[in-house]
């Protein structure tokens, strides 16, 4: 009986697992193509995803917001997905009768904070395209800006504020015990805070895409490597340092060349 019930919770998290990974693969399609067509702008101008380079209307608003949330999706998700397949098995264990709806309801709340920044994110990129500070290309123009983005995120990496965020996303079943809530309701909440939990630890580090290029997929894969080893590392401390002493001298070279 036992063995049916491990076989059975075995199943449940591999079948998590697989719709964690088709998510996640299918938002890397949509960056290929954004990318594809960012690089063939003859064609990529008339795709349907693609954004104005200039000139913003709410069209184009809503297209570059989409793009901000889908590659979130596909770089938070898998350091996210340790988290999500110990709360499955946990509700599973609880005998919880919905546990898919819980599961879907968590992620929905996860990728709904990382939503909201995207908001954020589509906003300062306008604002930044209208100030001539980002390119058209979706990269900063001024070595000023992207000096000032990297030595704050190098900076951050120092603090007390990013060591508590990160210590919640590197001890899914600490934060678990924490903040347990029953049905889909409490799932959304825990979601949420684990998503927030996340957002406070990587939210720097997501807007160096506009230094290194919103759209530069190698570096869109490089930070999600770098997210991913952040919270899964036993100790990170000195990865987090480091990574935070060569922001900052990246960041003091750039300041450099703008003067």
């Amino acid at each position: 009986m036992a063995d049916r019930m491990h076989t059975h919770s075995s199943k449940h998290g591999l079948a998590v697992l697989a719709v964690l990974a088709m998510v996640c693969g299918l938002a890397w399609v949509y960056l290929l193509n954004m990318a594809w067509g960012m690089q063939h702008m003859d064609v990529g101008a008339s795709m349907v995803i693609m954004p104005r380079m200039v000139s913003w209307q709410p069209v184009d608003l809503a297209l570059v917001l989409a793009m901000w949330t889908i590659m979130m999706v596909a770089m938070m998700l898998p350091s996210a997905t340790p988290m999500i397949l110990l709360f499955a098995a946990v509700s599973r264990q609880r005998a919880q009768a919905r546990t898919a709806l819980d599961v879907a309801a968590f992620v929905a709340a996860y990728i709904a904070t990382w939503t909201a920044f995207s908001v954020v994110a589509t906003l300062l990129q306008w604002g930044l395209l209208e100030a001539t500070l980002v390119s058209p290309m979706m990269d900063a123009s001024s070595p000023m800006l992207g000096g000032v983005l990297l030595i704050a995120a190098g900076v951050y990496q120092f603090t007390p504020q990013k060591d508590a965020c990160l210590s919640k996303c590197q001890s899914p079943l600490i934060f678990l015990s924490a903040h347990w809530r029953r049905g889909a309701r409490g799932a959304f909440v825990m979601g949420a805070q684990h998503g927030l939990y996340c957002l406070g630890c990587c939210w720097l580090l997501m807007l160096l895409l506009f230094v290194l290029g919103v759209m530069n997929l190698v570096w869109v894969a490089l930070l999600s490597a770098f997210v991913l080893l952040e919270k899964t590392l036993s100790d990170a401390t000195w990865f987090r340092r480091l990574a935070g002493f060569v922001f900052i001298v990246w960041g003091i070279a750039l300041l450099g060349r703008a003067w």
